[in-house]
């Protein structure tokens, strides 16, 4: 199931072929399915949508940013010379810049959307178009299924005469501040300062170089912080397969003082951290720590968000704490949507690293939940592992998890699983019976011990995701195996 080079199906793609939007905007290879053509032909369509769906009283006013990928500033620049063309106020990032903190301007000044050229963790073959509402995050499912019907119309006409040119702005300031406004930093500076915590940031290539800098106003050691559009050879994703290099630095650190690696994503909306050991915490373990913190030592208080895929201690805490519970499907425009449904949200997260909270805005946002982590542990004296153990004990809930994904080669291999899985579900999962299951968002069978398997295919590439909760890493991995070797067998 694993393919090495690209197929021609890949590659050969009409210009006309349509364009569609995953969990999170659109994706595509370079050169193949993501051209300038057709970017442009998506932009434009967008910001139609985004005219008629937040433009009603307002200047049709549109921020475009993007990241550190191949030709993302060319793309960004090429957007903002059409949109401008078609009558539309644009603001274009002067610099490459984290995609919460475009969402953050498009609401902070009143424009009516933002467009972000980002594939966020993908492999550096892709490139993206990220939508944003006039509220500050990604745009519902309604939106862009409007986009599609608009882009199978034809162009829409321009909303005004065209502008002279675009205007260029520095997204950072005013979105450090607005962090800086949620997050106390000056006793996380002095932990720094006193040797009290040592802190380093992996920023994979991305947008986040210079950001925990930035906000702490203290010198950060950076690993891989230099622009490469090839990532190295991997993808800027947090997680342990491209982490370990990461991984064996920081054990030759040590861990005294306590220190702790903050791991962002490629456009900085997706949170790891790596402590001195070179143990990995992903989002499943950072997620209750956040909760717990916020519960005890902030004025912040409403209902949880959490994606099917996440931890079951994230409901524990939350439950410990009297909070409300919510569960959606995977991605993050889900917990966005319950964001603005006009609940009160303490925060939303999901397994793979998108941390969001009701008083920001509703996206996801890594630097803002980097900090507030650095100030759980700076106020409560502890390190992650601890904390996270101590969560485990007062909740008396122990738990392992993992995640792998296989490649699809065809849409076939698709089509043949969710078949298979739709007519003849699991009854059993190795020696646990299988006590019910659900279809959310993919196909998620609850173990009668309490663990779980959830089997689903990406949104954003041509990936069958499989993940597993269980009481031991032992029985993760053999579950995992077991669901790897049938998901082979069956695809063919």
């Amino acid at each position: 199931m694993v393919a090495s080079v690209l197929r021609l199906d890949q590659v050969l793609i009409p210009e006309d072929a349509p364009i569609r939007f995953g969990t999170d905007g659109w994706r595509g290879i370079i050169g193949a399915e993501f051209t300038f053509n057709r970017l442009l032909r998506a932009a434009q369509a967008a910001a139609a949508v985004l005219h008629q769906t937040y433009g009603k009283d307002r200047e049709p006013w549109i921020m475009v940013g993007y990241d550190r990928r191949f030709l993302a500033e060319q793309f960004a620049a090429a957007v903002a010379q059409l949109l401008a063309s078609q009558g539309y106020q644009v603001w274009l990032s002067e610099c490459a810049a984290p995609t919460p903190a475009f969402s953050w301007a498009v609401k902070a000044e009143g424009a009516i959307g933002g467009l972000v050229i980002t594939a966020s963790h993908n492999p550096s073959i892709y490139a993206g178009l990220k939508v944003k509402g006039a509220f500050g995050g990604s745009v519902p499912t309604t939106v862009t299924q409007a986009i599609e019907a608009q882009l199978a119309q034809g162009d829409p006409p321009p909303v005004a005469a065209a502008k002279p040119d675009y205007q260029t702005f520095d997204p950072w300031p005013s979105y450090c501040a607005a962090l800086r406004a949620h997050v106390d930093a000056a006793p996380i500076r002095e932990a720094i300062a006193t040797g009290k915590l040592q802190v380093y940031a992996d920023v994979m290539h991305g947008v986040a170089a210079g950001g925990l800098e930035r906000l702490l106003e203290v010198p950060i050691r950076e690993f891989r912080c230099d622009r490469d559009p090839l990532f190295g050879g991997g993808a800027p994703e947090p997680i342990s397969r491209y982490l370990a290099a990461t991984q064996a630095q920081l054990r030759q650190q040590g861990s005294n003082p306590p220190t702790v690696c903050l791991v962002f994503d490629g456009d900085a909306d997706r949170l790891a951290v790596i402590d001195g050991k070179g143990v990995l915490y992903t989002a499943q373990e950072i997620i209750p720590i956040l909760i717990d913190h916020l519960a005890r030592h902030s004025s912040y208080r409403g209902a949880v968000i959490k994606s099917i895929s996440s931890s079951d201690l994230v409901a524990r805490v939350a439950t410990h704490h009297g909070l409300a519970v919510i569960e959606t499907p995977i991605g993050f425009k889900y917990i966005g949507d319950r964001m603005l449904a006009g609940e009160t949200i303490l925060l939303g997260g999901e397994e793979s690293g998108g941390i969001g909270y009701g008083h920001h805005i509703p996206e996801r946002d890594a630097l803002l939940s980097a900090l507030y982590l650095l100030q759980a542990l700076v106020v409560s004296g502890l390190s992650i592992g601890e904390y996270y153990q101590q969560l485990q004990a007062t909740t008396n809930f122990y738990s392992a998890y993992d995640r792998v994904d296989l490649t699809l080669t065809s849409l076939a291999q698709r089509q043949k699983l969710e078949a298979i899985l739709a007519e003849h579900p699991f009854t059993q999962i190795l020696d646990s019976p299988v006590s019910h299951w659900e279809s959310i968002d993919g196909y998620k069978f609850h173990l009668a011990d309490g663990g779980w398997l959830l089997i689903r295919f990406s949104g954003t590439e041509p990936l069958l995701r499989l993940y597993c909760q269980g009481k031991t890493p032992e029985q993760v991995q053999r579950i995992l195996q077991w669901a790897s070797q049938w998901a082979v067998a069956v695809a063919g």
